[in-house]
C-alpha cells in the first residue's frame, strides 16, 4: 500500500531574467523564461497524474496551478529556509509530504511513487540528482524539513550534506532515484532529446540554440 503523501511544486514564475539563468548565454533572458515555463507546465502534468492525497504549489510570483491544487507563497530569504518553510507551511496532520522543483520536467509519475512509496520503509526518501544535488525529498513527518536550514544549497555537496544532517535527527533515510536536472544549456538540450514528447523539449527546441550558434 502507498503511503499517504502530499506533493508539493516549489516553483518561481517565468520571468525573464529571474528564472533559468544559468541557460543565459547562449539564451537570451526571454528565451530561458519560455523553456522555464513549458519545464513548469510539464511538472503540474506530472504531478496532477501521480496518486496524492493532496497536492500544493509553493509559488514565487504569479502563478496558477491545476484545479484542486493548494497555493502557498514561498518564504525565507535563501533556497534552504524556502524548502523548510514550504514543508511546514503545507504540513497536513497525519501526511507524508514529497517536494519536487521545475528543474526535472523528465520525471514522471512513476517516479513519484516509488518516491513516496520508500516512506514504508524509510524516514526520508532523497532522489539526487547528477550534480550532486537533490530533485525530490519526501519526508514521512514534514517537521523534519527543518533540518535542511543548514545544507548549503545548490552545491556538488548539496545531496550528501543533506542526507547527513536528516541522519543527525536519527531518521531513516533511504535514496530514491538519480535523475539529471537542468541547469545549463547542455543539460537542457541532453534531456529533450532523451524525451522528446515533452512540451520543454519542444521549448528547447525552439528557443536553445544548437551548440556553437548564436541565439536567435
Amino acid at each position: 500500500m502507498t503511503m499517504a503523501v502530499q506533493l508539493l511544486v516549489l516553483a518561481k514564475a517565468p520571468v525573464p531574467g529571474l528564472v533559468k539563468t544559468r541557460l543565459c548565454p547562449p539564451c537570451t533572458p526571454v528565451h530561458a523564461a519560455a523553456v522555464a515555463a513549458a519545464a513548469l507546465r510539464d511538472t503540474f502534468h506530472t504531478v496532477d497524474a501521480a496518486p496524492a492525497a493532496g497536492r500544493a504549489l509553493v509559488a514565487s510570483g504569479d502563478l496558477r496551478p491545476p484545479r484542486g491544487w493548494a497555493v502557498v507563497a514561498q518564504r525565507g530569504d535563501g533556497l534552504a529556509d524556502r524548502l523548510a518553510n514550504a514543508f511546514a507551511d503545507t504540513a497536513t496532520a497525519g501526511l507524508a509530504s514529497l517536494i519536487v522543483g521545475m528543474d526535472t520536467p523528465h520525471m514522471t509519475p512513476e517516479l513519484l511513487t516509488r518516491v513516496a512509496d520508500g516512506l514504508r520503509h524509510a524516514d526520508a526518501v532523497l532522489g539526487p540528482a547528477l550534480d550532486g544535488g537533490w530533485w525530490t525529498l519526501a519526508l514521512r513527518d514534514p517537521g523534519h524539513a527543518d533540518a535542511l536550514r543548514c545544507v548549503p544549497m545548490s552545491t556538488k555537496d548539496t545531496g550528501r550534506l543533506t542526507v547527513e544532517a536528516l541522519r543527525r535527527r536519527r531518521l531513516v533515510v533511504a535514496l530514491g532515484p538519480t535523475l539529471q536536472d537542468v541547469d545549463t544549456a547542455a543539460d537542457a538540450r541532453a534531456i529533450a532529446a532523451q524525451h522528446p514528447h515533452t512540451q520543454f523539449a519542444a521549448a528547447v527546441l525552439e528557443h536553445v540554440p544548437p551548440e556553437g550558434r548564436a541565439p536567435r
